[in-house]
């Protein structure tokens, strides 16, 4: 698919959809996607590397997914931990709507979906899980990283899947770079992707 179709506010593609079943973190559930979001077909080779790797969320506090599509990670998080207050993010107002209705019908009261002026300014979050949009391009990327990974609490952690090819290496010296005295680590490698997690100090 045009990565147009998916980092746009309104998608130009029919908004036609489909149920699928996906497998996250152990919970099997169906969910509605759509032509216009990210991998509307299935669960993404990075999301799943992902999902398959980060250690558990906290059981209270605030997460973020950064870029959530249809929500694969945000309803991870908000399964995983029903006292967790789950915000997903994306700017596609079809994604955000997905998520939604996802979160409504797997009955996750803690999964908020909305852009990002529905976040309050203020809040900041103990963990971040994303698939963040490598494709927008590099400039855009550090953008986008640069207003949400500040909002890490002290302690908190973000974990990023990045595929090695679209360069997952050169993200990771940027983010230690730009984020110290906070610690970026290769925490996992598998079928070609790299999760990058950055830990805030207390």
């Amino acid at each position: 698919m045009n990565a147009e179709h998916y980092f746009t506010a309104s998608p130009g593609a029919p908004d036609r959809r489909r149920t699928i079943t996906v497998e996250l973190r152990g919970h099997r559930v169906e969910v509605a996607t759509a032509a216009g979001t990210f991998s509307a077909e299935h669960l993404d080779t990075g999301t799943a590397v992902l999902l398959d790797s980060v250690p558990p969320p906290p059981s209270t506090g605030t997460a973020l997914d950064l870029g959530c599509g249809w929500g694969p990670i945000a309803i991870a998080l908000a399964l995983e931990a029903p006292g967790l207050d789950v915000r997903a993010v994306d700017v596609n107002e079809r994604a955000v709507a997905l998520t939604a209705d996802n979160a409504r019908t797997l009955g996750l009261d803690n999964l908020h979906a909305g852009t990002a002026r529905d976040v309050p300014p203020e809040l900041t979050f103990d963990v971040i899980w994303s698939n963040p949009p490598i494709r927008i391009g590099k400039a855009a990327l550090h953008e986008l990283l640069d207003a949400w990974l500040p909002r890490l609490a002290p302690g908190g952690e973000a974990h990023l899947v990045v595929a090695k090819q679209l360069g997952a290496d050169s993200l990771q010296r940027w983010l230690t770079e730009r984020f110290a005295p906070a610690t970026v680590e290769r925490t996992a490698n598998a079928r070609g992707f790299r999760v990058l997690t950055v830990r805030r100090p207390r």
